[in-house]
């Protein structure tokens, strides 16, 4: 793959073979985020995992310290008293039944996380086909499926995220803005490897974290030491 002269003069300003601890990862990641927009932070996580198997599954979530830097629209599904309780949280849309033919005949998908009580999962489960390969439909252990819907949109803005194996046991995730402090990176770093190192399958046998890897949005990607996290 070609890259761009940014790209190749970023990647040159390290060694990308070696694994650094993460305070200087996430320095230099933060420093190679030369792009004229303000690139976001990623961590990608893979795992000695194997997601075919359902006793080695990781899903999970974890409210960065610093938030995401990013506004997160949200969708709730509910009824009754939990729509007033919904909108009072501050969720950009909330509905029911009447958003299905929106969402699956006319394609309308302007938020990035959906939560839904218990109750309205029957309802949301036809919308299965469309919400599920975006990584949206709601699931408990995302918090996303609960009767507490204040607390779920009040994270979710806070700087919630999901976190999940993909197809290759990796683990994609944002850590942050490259306009934020290494201070708040490292926090919302450090808070993310946490959990995920407290997610670790217990049936899983062999080495959990294969390689930590940061890179902004456009530059390249910074190796991260494992044996420090």
């Amino acid at each position: 793959m070609k890259h761009g002269k940014k790209y190749s003069d970023a990647a040159k300003a390290f060694d990308r073979t070696q694994q650094y601890d993460p305070a200087e990862a996430i320095a230099l990641a933060k420093k190679s985020a030369v792009a004229k927009f303000d690139e976001t932070i990623e961590a990608h996580i893979r795992t000695g995992c194997d997601g075919r198997h359902a006793d080695q599954q990781i899903r999970g979530a974890v409210v960065l310290p610093n938030g995401t830097g990013r506004t997160v629209r949200v969708l709730v599904f509910a009824k009754n008293d939990k729509l007033a309780e919904a909108e009072a949280a501050g969720a950009d849309h909330v509905g029911g039944e009447e958003l299905i033919p929106k969402i699956q005949n006319d394609g309308w998908l302007d938020f990035d996380v959906v939560v839904a009580t218990p109750d309205m999962m029957g309802v949301v489960g036809r919308l299965g086909k469309v919400l599920g390969p975006k990584g949206l439909m709601p699931n408990p252990k995302a918090g996303t499926v609960t009767m507490d819907v204040t607390k779920a949109v009040n994270d979710i803005k806070a700087g919630k995220i999901e976190y999940r194996l993909d197809k290759n046991n990796i683990i994609h995730v944002p850590i942050g803005k490259a306009s934020f402090t290494e201070e708040k990176l490292e926090e919302n770093f450090n808070a993310l490897m946490e959990a995920i190192v407290k997610a670790k399958p217990s049936t899983l046998k062999g080495q959990y974290l294969r390689s930590v890897t940061l890179a902004p949005t456009m530059g390249p990607g910074v190796k991260v030491n494992t044996l420090k996290l």
